[in-house]
């Protein structure tokens, strides 16, 4: 098994959601743990698709089979089989956004029916970029994830940052949201605080400097201060996704496939901290 590749153990945990292999148009397909692969060391290299290693194959047909797999969801299927199988806190999630820079490549790119008008790219202080909005559980463990354009603030986006979980379950529907959920001074509003405690979640957001300084009538909000220092845990979740170097800087042009490429990220991750995982 050479660097960034899938054990044994890890790839018999996705085989069974695989197309099936089969004749189409006369030939047949390429073996998909070999595409997996090569997709893992693009991932993680960041390096051009043209200079994928040729023990992947032909350049092309991975990109092909990483375009088709996208549109085919398959990613989104793979991810809620192992959502199912590790162990996720139920009690507290955390949310935050981080800025990625893209380059010169990224821009330019075709609009589609699934792709956003803007993009996802925009110019902020940090430079051009994307901002990814995140939501971990207590763990560090990436649960979802939305897209937006780098200049753009991460309070507009908490709800749909939210609603975007979906964790399977057993029994009944699957679960979209926590008993708490942790933010940063940006996701301060009475307005998200509202709708938080609308759906049954406690928030736990520190109050803004400016907004103590106000005399309001009324007892302040509630603020827990122990579960406010496991908020971390989604800083940690940023840094193992930027650890692959296709998340960390954007080059794709069309923001669903570098969408994709995070969730591909978010599948590496939870096959590594699953305590099923293979520990060869």
């Amino acid at each position: 098994m050479r660097r960034y590749e899938l054990s044994d153990g890890q790839w018999e945990r996705i085989a069974d959601l695989m197309p099936c292999s089969g004749p189409r148009g006369g030939d047949l397909w390429r073996d998909h743990r070999q595409m997996v692969n090569g997709l893992m060391w693009k991932l993680n290299t960041g390096a051009r698709w043209h200079d994928i290693p040729e023990r992947y194959g032909r350049r092309q047909t991975v990109y092909d089979r990483f375009v088709r797999w996208r549109r085919d969801e398959l990613f989104d299927r793979v991810r809620l089989q192992l959502d199912e199988e590790v162990r996720i806190n139920a009690e507290l999630w955390c949310i935050d956004g981080t800025n990625i820079r893209a380059r010169r490549s990224a821009g330019g790119g075709k609009k589609g029916a699934e792709e956003p008008d803007d993009h996802a790219l925009g110019r902020s202080h940090g430079g051009f970029g994307t901002k990814v909005h995140l939501v971990t559980d207590a763990n560090g463990l990436p649960l979802a994830a939305v897209l937006s354009a780098g200049q753009r603030q991460e309070l507009p986006f908490a709800i749909a940052t939210l609603e975007a979980v979906r964790l399977p379950s057993r029994r009944g529907r699957p679960r979209t949201r926590p008993r708490r959920l942790a933010g940063d001074r940006g996701y301060s509003a009475n307005w998200f605080r509202q709708h938080l405690r609308g759906r049954g979640i406690q928030p736990v957001i520190a109050m803004r400097d400016d907004k103590r300084r106000r005399k309001r009538p009324g007892r302040p909000p509630h603020f827990d201060r122990e579960a406010y220092r496991r908020r971390n845990a989604v800083e940690r979740g940023i840094g193992w996704l930027k650890g692959c170097r296709s998340v960390a800087t954007r080059h794709h042009k069309l923001a669903v496939d570098y969408m994709a490429m995070l969730k591909l990220a978010m599948i590496q991750h939870c096959l590594r901290c699953s305590r099923l995982s293979d520990r060869t």
